[in-house]
C-alpha cells in the first residue's frame, strides 16, 4: 500500500492506494461511513483481493475523518456538501486517461458516489450497506443510471433486499444473508465485487 495526501476546499483527504499487480484496466475509488474509516473489513477485503484481477483500489479518507485520526484541532465538516466537494477533488487525481473508472463506497460513502457518479464521469457504481431508509433514499439510489453492484446485508436496519424498489437490469442487488450494517463476512463482500467486475463491460470514461 501507497498514501497520498490530497487538499480539498474542505480540508485534507487521504488516498490509500492498493496498486494492481499487473497495469490496471480498472481503478475502483471506494469510501467509508460514518461508523468507520477506510480500516472496515469489507473495504480492507476489497482492497486486498482486487490487485491480482487487474483492479487497483483507492480507498479514500475524508477530511473529517482524517483530522478526527490525527488529533487535528478544529471540526472538519461532514456535511454532504463537504463530502461531494472532498470527493471531486480526490477524483481529479485518481482518474487515468482510458482507464474504467468506478465510484464506490460504504453506506454514507455510497451515497457520496451515488451523488456525484455522472458529473465526474464515472463508468460505475459499487453501493455496499446503502442506507435506503435514510438518510439514503431510492431516488438517490436509482439516479446515476450507471451500471450498479449493491451489496447489502439481509438484516440491514437501513434497508434490508427485500426493501429495495425494483432496480433496472443494470442494477446486480447482492444479498448477503444473516447479516446487518456491518459485514462479518468481508471474504464475501470481496466475492461478489470480483464476479460482478468479470462481466462488467470495458471502460467507457474519457479520462
Amino acid at each position: 500500500m501507497r498514501i497520498e495526501h490530497v487538499e480539498t476546499p474542505v480540508g485534507q483527504a487521504r488516498i490509500d492506494w492498493f496498486d494492481s499487480t499487473e497495469p490496471p484496466r480498472t481503478i475502483l475509488v471506494m469510501g467509508h461511513g460514518t461508523a468507520t474509516g477506510v480500516e472496515a473489513g469489507d473495504l480492507q477485503a476489497i482492497a486486498t483481493a482486487l490487485p491480482r484481477h487487474q483492479v487497483t483500489v483507492a480507498l479514500i479518507t475524508q477530511p473529517y475523518r482524517l483530522a478526527l485520526s490525527t488529533g487535528q484541532q478544529g471540526r472538519r465538516a461532514s456535511d454532504e456538501p463537504s463530502l461531494d466537494a472532498a470527493w471531486r477533488a480526490v477524483w481529479t487525481k485518481v482518474t487515468r486517461p482510458g482507464t474504467q473508472m468506478i465510484a464506490g463506497g460504504r453506506s454514507a460513502g455510497s451515497q457520496v458516489a451515488c451523488r456525484t457518479a455522472n458529473e465526474l464521469g464515472a463508468d460505475a457504481v459499487i453501493a455496499l450497506s446503502y442506507p435506503l431508509l435514510g438518510p439514503g433514499s431510492a431516488r438517490e439510489l436509482l439516479a446515476t443510471g450507471l451500471p450498479m453492484l449493491v451489496v447489502q446485508g439481509g438484516l440491514d436496519p437501513y434497508g434490508r433486499p427485500d426493501q429495495f424498489p425494483p432496480l433496472p437490469q443494470t442494477t446486480n442487488l447482492i444479498e448477503i444473508p444473516q447479516e446487518g450494517h456491518m459485514f462479518h463476512t468481508p471474504a464475501l463482500v470481496a466475492e461478489a465485487v470480483v464476479n460482478w467486475l468479470e462481466h462488467l463491460p470495458g471502460p467507457t470514461s474519457q479520462y
